[in-house]
């Protein structure tokens, strides 16, 4: 019997066995597909945007040079960093994305509106592919002792009070614990029950590799029109559509180029033709979600939870949040050390930043609309980008700059994504939380938060020493996920500390409390 099966060897799910198997646990991946790589996760077809907070679980977890590595990237996001000043101010972001189609501007984000914002190697965004990312996790998955199979088709599960079977033809699968990563078209969720709601496609979208008759008819890069938006990279042969047909296109069947041709023609207003279509796949705006992230013994994460359009990149780095959040905490539930209800924090986080993707692509879907209303929304939102405090909402809202879990009363940092805090000695936070633990950083001169702290060393790391930015806090009490738990700006409450710690970290080592 294995600790944990996960379904899925994406990323969502190679991300959470690794931070399984970092924590102790025995973790088996089955995965349908029969081989790593594909045209589809390799450049373009394959490219994704990963953003900071994502390039930060890399970080974390010290993944991130060889993220870059097999991106084909030879420096950090933000490479200056680590030779930038002694107080780390962040610089604006290279790139910021777009909203609908319209497009912002890095000049016009007000970096100082970000919320406990420090400059570092995971301070912004990337560009990689899935194939940079699985090849990245897979390797280091069975550096840790994960099992994956691969060619294996889950056909049915069956769960009791002490664990879940996975068949998968005549095969069967025994764990305490099963985790279904499988996509949006997720088998886990169907044969474990549970409810899947939303709201249905606005579009169809296409993506191809494709060449074309006289492509100078198809202007480069993003390009929004009364009728939808189509993205060409002519040196890739890569064509992007979002066809505003209220999703009326029959996804069951693939697309023969002269449906493709006229879309084509329709979305962009050109006349263009189709040479070629060597691979099509289409999608939707469809967007849903379960009502709940756990049936007893089963969990979701990813798409499997949660499905929604690519609009403004949101997918993978959801997955990604999903894997952090719940790998320490069913971890720490495996291992009997959890705190009561610690499990179930894991839906009560994760469902509202689910819930928020979801409307943010939705709002995009809607502005696109090509009536006189979706137009109108079309013009406000050009409007509102037109000015600097809108185009840093909208960076701070799609980055995930401003997620924030509600964690009850405190420090504003309390619930956000723990700022990359570097001591004086050069040491940063993110080296502190390779091992998976959590971290009480200390920035008392007297360590007086060090005997609380050590009593948990089998689940809390503890460092001290001044930082060279400490945005004005004295000690900081950060989560494996690198969420912030507690912070005080004054001098630590112990017994404010105390309760804190033993909420998500259980009591002291042996029972002990201070």
């Amino acid at each position: 019997m294995h600790d944990v099966v996960v379904v899925g060897a994406g990323p969502v799910g190679l991300f959470l066995a690794c931070e399984l198997a970092l924590a102790g646990c025995s973790v088996l991946v089955l995965e349908k597909e029969p081989e790593l790589r594909s045209p589809w996760k390799a450049d373009p077809l394959g490219m994704r945007g990963l953003s900071a907070a994502s390039v930060a679980a890399f970080h974390r977890r010290g993944m991130l040079h060889r993220l870059l590595t097999a991106s084909g990237v030879d420096h950090a996001p933000d490479a200056a960093s680590d030779t930038a000043s002694d107080t780390d101010e962040p610089a604006p972001p290279r790139s910021a994305g777009h909203f609908a189609g319209v497009m912002l501007d890095p000049a016009d984000i007000d970096v100082t509106a970000l919320p406990f914002r420090l400059a570092g190697p995971a301070s912004e965004g990337m560009m990689t592919t899935l194939e940079a990312v699985e090849t990245t996790l897979s390797e280091r998955a069975v550096e840790l002792g994960v099992e994956i199979g691969r060619g294996v088709t889950v056909s049915d599960i069956v769960q009791d009070d002490e664990g879940v079977v996975v068949r998968a033809g005549e095969h069967a699968y025994t764990a305490r614990w099963l985790v279904g990563c499988d996509g949006g078209r997720s088998t886990v969720r169907r044969l474990a029950g549970f409810a899947f709601v939303g709201s249905e496609p606005q579009f169809t979208g296409y993506v191809m590799l494709a060449t074309v008759a006289g492509p100078s008819k198809l202007r480069p890069g993003f390009n929004l029109t009364p009728t939808g938006m189509y993205l060409h990279m002519p040196a890739k042969d890569y064509i992007g559509v979002l066809d505003c047909d209220g999703g009326a296109f029959d996804r069951s069947q693939r697309p023969t180029r002269e449906h493709l041709r006229t879309v084509l023609r329709r979305v962009s207003g050109t006349d263009v033709t189709l040479d070629d279509v060597r691979l099509v796949s289409t999608f939707t705006d469809r967007a849903m979600q379960t009502t709940t992230y756990r049936q007893g013994r089963v969990l979701l994460a990813g798409d499997a939870a949660h499905i929604h359009s690519p609009l403004g990149a949101q997918g993978l780095n959801l997955g990604i949040g999903d894997a952090m959040n719940l790998g320490w905490k069913l971890a720490a539930t495996v291992h009997g050390h959890a705190p009561d209800g610690l499990l179930d924090t894991y839906t009560r986080e994760r469902h509202p930043v689910g819930a928020s993707a979801l409307d943010w692509t939705r709002a995009q879907a809607a502005a696109m609309n090509p009536d006189p209303y979706g137009q109108a929304v079309q013009q406000v939102i050009r409007d509102l980008i037109g000015t600097r405090d809108g185009t840093t909402y909208v960076y701070s809202r799609a980055s995930g700059a401003t997620n924030r879990y509600d964690l009850g009363d405190g420090h504003p940092l309390v619930g956000r994504d723990a700022p990359d805090l570097r001591l004086e000695d050069g040491t940063r936070l993110a080296d502190l939380m390779h091992d998976g633990r959590g971290v009480v950083l200390d920035l008392t001169a007297d360590r007086s938060l060090h005997a609380s702290a050590t009593r948990r060393d089998s689940r809390l790391r503890y460092a001290a020493g001044p930082a060279r930015n400490d945005l004005g806090l004295r000690a900081v009490l950060v989560r494996p996920d690198g969420t912030v738990a507690w912070a005080t700006a004054g001098r630590p409450d112990h017994p404010d500390f105390e309760r804190t710690a033993d909420r998500w970290f259980g009591a002291a080592d042996g029972g002990e409390h201070a």
